[in-house]
């Protein structure tokens, strides 16, 4: 994703929303993102799931593994 500062994003706005490209656009202030800029149509439903198979859990996500006892 392109990145550029906000002084520049607000001199060239309108140029930049008629190049807007699929990946978006993030604004940034003193280096430190903003705000990110996406095409009105993009769909964002492909994302679910898109990590299946490529994360590894091990343990069990609901428990933290400290043993406490809730009367003390």
């Amino acid at each position: 994703m392109k990145t550029i500062g906000a002084a520049k994003f607000k001199e060239q706005c309108l140029a930049l929303l008629d190049s807007l490209d699929e990946d978006g656009l993030v604004v940034t202030k003193r280096g430190k993102p903003v705000a990110c800029l996406l095409p009105y149509g993009r769909q964002h439903g492909e994302l679910i799931g898109s990590l299946r198979h490529k994360t590894n859990i091990e343990g069990s996500i609901l428990s933290t593994d400290l043993d406490w006892d809730a009367e003390s």
